[in-house]
């Protein structure tokens, strides 16, 4: 039974990503960029999580949830911070910047920050092939969005936006883990639920307060539905349960895969093309997490498994 729910957690953890995937051009979408504005960063973030609140309020009551316990409220507070405030806002902000092959190469590092965060908080261990294989895997997407990054004709520069990625990294990474750690005892869906709940008392008033008063394009309402619905709601209803089931230090890693699929996304979405380097990088990439999968387990001692047999 328990490798059987490792399995589903993984791919519920993929399931995730995907739906992840398309929030850097969807975000994109939503915010425009310096040149060309259309919602603000702020308006992006509280209207998604208001979005999602109210589609929140509707599940709970539907399903009559009760009020989650004392001790719950306090890793739902650090989800709301990391995952509906801190994460979208400061990628709004760094997308007004910096390219979305630029901020690949930081946001990268996300699958190996929510990895560590999970031994942290959640005393999760793995062997040393596992470490090795995360640092792998993120160095081949930082690697691809280098390289990518260069072929567009700009190359790579450290831009100011790079502290806002960064802080964006460690945001949605705590969420992450705070969010699975509550999970088990609340349900995926519950916990997303009333992480936007707990949020609607700043998001709802702030999305209307900051209203566009000037017209919009139809695409950037589209990318900010996208954000609100699956980035913020959906999209956690497999990330969380995919934690908790296969192991938020496991699952993590599926994000490694997250910047290939943002640019499959990026193929409709923002006319960008798509070449065979991608797809040998993220084949590459495929079997570090497969890798890494096998190796995440500590190793079973001779005299144990000499038992079990």
């Amino acid at each position: 039974m328990k490798l059987r729910d490792e399995t589903l957690g993984m791919w519920l953890g993929v399931l995730g990503v995907v739906i992840f995937a398309i929030t850097l051009p969807a975000t994109r979408l939503a915010t425009g960029t310096q040149a060309a504005p259309q919602l603000s960063p702020w308006f992006v973030t509280l209207g998604r999580a208001a979005l999602a609140g109210v589609l929140s309020v509707g599940f709970l009551l539907a399903t009559r949830s009760p009020l989650p316990r004392r001790p719950q409220w306090r890793p739902l507070g650090m989800a709301v911070l990391g995952n509906a405030i801190g994460y979208p806002l400061l990628l709004g902000y760094a997308l007004r910047v910096v390219s979305a092959s630029h901020a690949a190469v930081i946001t990268a590092l996300l699958p190996l920050v929510t990895a560590a965060c999970a031994a942290w908080v959640l005393h999760q261990r793995a062997r040393l092939g596992f470490w090795l294989c995360a640092l792998a895997g993120s160095a081949l997407v930082i690697v691809f969005s280098l390289l990518r990054a260069g072929s567009h004709g700009g190359g790579f520069g450290f831009e100011w936006a790079d502290l806002l990625l960064v802080g964006a990294v460690f945001a949605a990474s705590l969420g992450y883990i705070y969010g699975a750690q509550v999970t088990p005892a609340l349900g995926a869906e519950r916990v997303i639920c009333w992480v936007c709940v707990m949020a609607l008392p700043l998001t709802l008033p702030g999305t209307l307060w900051l209203w566009p008063q000037q017209p919009v394009d139809t695409s950037a309402w589209f990318g900010f539905v996208y954000v609100g619905v699956f980035s913020m709601w959906i999209g956690f209803f497999a990330w969380y349960r995919g934690l908790a089931l296969g192991g938020a230090l496991r699952v993590s890693q599926t994000q490694l895969l997250q910047p290939f699929l943002s640019i499959l996304a990026a193929v409709p979405l923002l006319g960008e093309p798509l070449d065979v380097v991608t797809l040998g990088f993220a084949a590459a990439v495929v079997a570090t997490v497969l890798a890494g999968k096998k190796l995440s387990q500590p190793r079973i001692p001779a005299t144990i498994a000499a038992v079990s047999r």
